[in-house]
């Protein structure tokens, strides 16, 4: 059990938790060296005990540091304490976009196109260093209060030219934001961060989820076997903004 006080690597002493998810919890943390607060995500206990699961946590977060991009939170240190697997991050002071769109809904048009186009440069980045984040979803986006955002929780993020890939990996991730091949049990491709990306967009536009279920089973189904339902449908605004930006283009 982690506890406030407690030193990580005996370096990062432990402020107080921040962020609990099915595969890690994450703390606020102070580094003492350098003098600044991070974020240490620590893999939880039972998952802990799985020598694969602990390998391949290790490698993909090695992997995503070598990422180096504003829109992506930044990793510093990756390592293990007494049994603890951890990983340090940059830490950001900001909210989630899920409790943006819980608090306000539905975004305006200009909102959504600059959120879009700063997501869209980070993960092009992290594809280019053939790395798919496979879990990208409204609560792993933090946005700053001068509107800037951050891609974080790249720990379920795999290589994408990696040797090894399990059946877990596979159906990781967020049931509403969940791409048809993942749904489906196959594996995750550039592609699939591209349609998650796309689910985020609408929820932006509408203030929802595209798909809704009794359980995750039947989200998924519905991901495997319903179009995706019309975003002007849902947002009447999207298709006066088109129409207002058509008519202009066609007056000049």
């Amino acid at each position: 059990m982690i506890v406030k006080g407690q030193k990580i690597n005996d370096r990062y002493q432990i402020i107080r938790l921040i962020g609990e998810g099915g595969m890690a919890n994450v703390y606020l943390a102070y580094d003492p060296i350098l003098d600044r607060n991070v974020a240490v995500k620590i893999l939880r206990g039972d998952l802990a005990t799985d020598e694969k699961f602990v390998r391949r946590f290790q490698r993909e977060a090695i992997s995503a540091s070598s990422l180096d991009h504003p829109n992506i939170v930044e990793m510093y240190d990756v390592g293990e304490d007494e049994g603890n697997y951890f990983i340090v991050m940059e830490y950001i002071d900001g909210k989630t976009l899920k409790n943006l769109i819980k608090r306000r809904g539905k975004l305006t048009l200009p909102e959504v196109i600059d959120i879009m186009l700063q997501l869209t440069s980070a993960i092009s980045c992290a594809h280019d260093s053939y790395i798919i984040h496979r879990d990208i979803k409204p609560q792993n986006v933090i946005i700053l209060d001068d509107g800037r955002v951050k891609i974080t929780d790249f720990g379920i993020a795999i290589a994408s030219n990696a040797s090894e890939l399990t059946q877990t990996n596979s159906v990781m991730g967020s049931v509403h934001y969940l791409p048809p091949e993942q749904a489906n049990g196959k594996g995750a491709t550039i592609k699939s961060d591209i349609y998650s990306l796309g689910i985020l967009m609408y929820e932006l536009l509408t203030g929802k989820v595209p798909f809704k279920g009794e359980n995750a089973v039947e989200i998924a189904l519905k991901q495997l076997r319903e179009p995706i339902p019309s975003v002007c449908e849902d947002n009447i605004e999207i298709t006066e903004e088109n129409d207002y930006h058509s008519e202009e283009y066609l007056n000049k």
